[in-house]
């Protein structure tokens, strides 16, 4: 029986490195499936003694031909291995690495989304003859354990509410947070919260939270990664990957595949390999702070020392975070930096100084992320010039906003409360004057109202529109053609003619409101006051930072085209004597995807907009989504630029977003999604996924008006659905009568 237990594991063992090394050509793997199948062949005519001998004979070559393996595997067979049957999964981590757990929020099948697990855990950790009990909370994805129902740890909206809330109650009973990423990716669907929506909201209130927070990476797909991978101390096992994209998903853009066409191994394999996911590259470009090494070919759940290695590591993590925001811990951090998982005893709870100094080293860590992926060719003198200019803006409106500001709002609210008082007095003392006077006959005549005034209505100023008089004329009004409106079909809209539809009528159909593509230069020329606009970190320049094939090529025919460096466009601007601060995102320049010179002049931006105390603009006129081709560079975007969108709104900061026409994907499921006043122009598409994304990752067929605004505002995605020709009209508005705490743009 023995005998049979043996070889059925060495079968197994087999088969697992042949689902890992999959198509490829292995002399290797072939070896040892020859070898076995001699062996199984041979069985029957040996004797017990012998069959022993050979199989421990073989047992060896096989320990020997999988380390040997294991130092061939390429970023392929790594993806492979996180996404085997055989990989421990969240369930595993919670029996073997905790001593006790009750997972909560709903249980297997019967959970609001099974595929994401919430447990509330404790560590025991015993000193001298002291016990003591660390309470955690513990959130990841479950692919296993039930896979048939588990969505293949893709998480659907709600599954990553459910883990927002919890992380809440982490942040109230003032206990860590534990997440652990076996995600390949959120599941795109816009259904109420939306994924796009969740994200972005995991994201916002994840940069905020006052507790220590540690993220164990296995598979981090993208945005479903991001949605719980914010953390104070990011671990990787070192045969996980944390990607931007998937290989297949990468290679079927590169590839410029549709209909369902499969992309060439070939392809896949060195998409995997550019897009630099790996352990050993996100530690190199320092998107993760520890490696944690598995077992050869990957940790399964018979790999007991793999289990004890990751509870010292998020302990230690544990420890160090705390320790780095708390008083009396020289020793404790000095023992720690010299030997993780070092015998130390750490209290996790954190006092509310220690929490505030936890939320500022949490943005100075992400702050410092990608800054080598970026190009900024400035001199040092101008970007001196620029650090003065900051520093000077910062002193300015300390003394204007926060020092003789503070002071003046407290006099004026003083001196309201006295005038609110005083006429309550002089109100009853009229009233009785009043009285006496009318009885001494001194009344005098009330004034005659003139009725015509209260009846007729306020003379039409013409001059207050535009007439079609526009600062800007699209150059598609120089083509003498007429144009068909896709409406015309269902709404009978008639041919219209080229000058007058994208001159005079910018761009909008006259008969059903069907909205054109106009170019950005229409919005920045026709909505700020005219010359008003001055760009700035306008030297950030896009570069190709992985190496990725031909997109050199790519990005330089990109800035050719558009006269700009990046897909970003920040500049301050006026409207009606306003003074904003805006970000734009060019769909001409690589479709207005987001990489780290994008998120690099929108952090820079929002920081000035802080300091200069200045309303924020989003403009989106498109947004394809993260730079594939710039890997992690482009995704840890996603929590940086949200960290300094949080940290703006929390000082009074008034942040509004307008989209047009198609946003999806990473920039709308983080810093953009975050914003509390979000628009959308009448012709704009906003969601999570493009409809081949969703095809392809569900296979489910979604109506051609599925992310169209009005589903967006129907769902809660937007406040509001604006007409092109009233954007103005409508930014004017806004800026009236929102705001935050300081309202910023009086």
């Amino acid at each position: 029986m023995d005998i049979e237990k043996r070889t059925q594991e060495l079968r197994d063992r087999l088969k697992y490195v042949q689902d890992i090394f999959g198509p490829d050509e292995n002399s290797n793997v072939s070896m040892l499936d020859a070898k076995l199948n001699e062996f199984i062949l041979r069985e029957p005519s040996l004797t017990k003694q012998e069959v022993i001998r050979q199989l421990e004979t073989l047992e060896e070559l096989f320990r020997f031909l999988e380390k040997k393996l294991e130092r061939e595997l390429t970023p392929m067979n790594k993806v492979r291995i996180v996404r085997h049957p055989q990989r421990i999964c969240l369930k595993d981590i919670l029996e073997n690495v905790y001593d006790n757990y009750t997972e909560i929020g709903g249980q297997d099948d019967y959970s609001i989304d099974p595929s994401m697990l919430i447990a509330r855990a404790y560590v025991t950790r015993k000193r001298g003859k002291k016990v003591h009990n660390q309470p955690v909370m513990v959130i990841g994805q479950e692919k296993g354990h039930g896979q048939e129902f588990r969505n293949g740890g893709s998480v659907k909206p709600w599954g990553n509410a459910k883990a927002l809330h919890y992380m809440k109650v982490a942040e109230t009973e003032n206990i860590p947070i534990h997440t652990y990423i076996f995600t390949p990716g959120s599941y795109p669907i816009e259904d109420y919260p939306g994924a796009a929506q969740q994200i972005a909201k995991n994201l916002y209130e994840m940069a905020g939270l006052k507790v220590p927070i540690v993220a164990v990476i296995s598979e981090g797909g993208s945005g479903g990664a991001e949605a719980i991978g914010l953390a104070d101390t990011r671990i990787m096992m070192s045969h996980g990957y944390y990607s931007v994209i998937s290989p297949e998903g990468a290679a079927a853009i590169e590839g410029r595949l549709r209909g369902g066409q499969r992309a060439d191994l070939k392809l896949i394999e060195r998409c995997a390999d550019q897009l630099k996911m790996t352990a050993d590259d996100n530690k190199t470009m320092g998107y993760i702070d520890w490696k944690i090494h598995e077992p050869e070919l990957g940790a399964r759940p018979e790999h007991y020392d793999f289990f004890r290695k990751l509870r010292k590591a998020v302990i230690a993590s544990t420890d160090e975070i705390v320790l780095n925001v708390s008083g009396m811990r020289m020793l404790r951090s000095f023992a720690l930096k010299r030997h993780k998982g070092a015998n130390v005893y750490v209290r996790w709870t954190l006092s509310t100084r220690a929490k505030e100094r936890l939320l500022w080293v949490r943005y100075l860590k992400f702050r410092r992320m990608a800054q080598g992926a970026y190009l900024d060719k400035r001199h040092w003198f101008s970007r001196g010039s620029e650090a003065l200019g900051e520093v000077c803006s910062s002193l300015y409106s300390y003394f204007r906003y926060d020092l003789l500001g503070r002071q003046r709002k407290k006099v004026s609210e003083l001196a309201e409360d006295v005038h609110a008082e005083i006429q309550v007095v002089m109100g009853r003392s009229a009233r009785y004057w009043g009285k006496v006077l009318s009885k001494l006959f001194f009344k005098k005549d009330k004034k005659e109202v003139d009725k015509e005034e209260l009846t007729t209505l306020t003379p039409w100023n013409g001059s207050d529109q535009n007439l079609g008089q526009w600062q800007y004329i699209s150059p598609q009004a120089k083509e003498d053609q007429s144009i068909t409106c896709p409406n015309a079909g269902v709404h009978g809209c008639l041919d219209q003619w080229a000058p007058d539809l994208f001159g005079e009528w910018a761009g909008v159909c006259s008969f059903c409101g069907h909205h054109f593509p106009m170019e950005y230069q229409w919005y920045i020329h026709n909505i700020f006051d005219p010359g008003s606009v001055r760009e700035i970190f306008s030297e950030i320049e896009s570069i190709n930072p992985l190496q990725f094939d031909g997109f050199d090529l790519k990005l330089d025919e990109a800035k050719r085209r558009t006269g700009h460096k990046c897909g970003c466009m920040t500049f301050e601007a006026r409207i009606e004597g306003t003074t904003v601060m805006v970000a734009m995102f060019m769909a001409a320049f690589r479709g207005g995807s987001v990489g780290a010179a994008e998120g690099e002049k929108f952090i820079r931006a929002m920081e000035r907009a802080r300091k200069k105390q200045l309303p924020f603009l989003s403009y989106v006129h498109g947004t394809a989504g993260i730079r594939i081709q710039e890997g992690v560079n482009g995704v840890i975007q996603m929590p940086r630029c949200t960290m300094a969108v949080r940290r703006y709104s929390e000082a009074g900061g008034l942040y509004l977003v307008l989209y047009d026409t198609n946003s999806y994907a990473g920039p709308v499921a983080s810093f953009l999604g975050c914003s509390p006043y979000q628009f959308a122009v009448r012709s704009a598409n906003v969601g999570f996924a493009g409809p081949g994304v969703i095809k392809e990752t569900t296979g489910l067929d979604i109506p051609p008006n599925y992310h169209n605004a009005f589903q967006a505002l129907s769902r809660g995605h937007i406040q509001g659905i604006w007409d092109r020709r009233e954007i103005r009209h409508n930014l004017v508005q806004s800026l009236q009568t929102m705001g935050g705490r300081n309202l910023y743009y009086r």
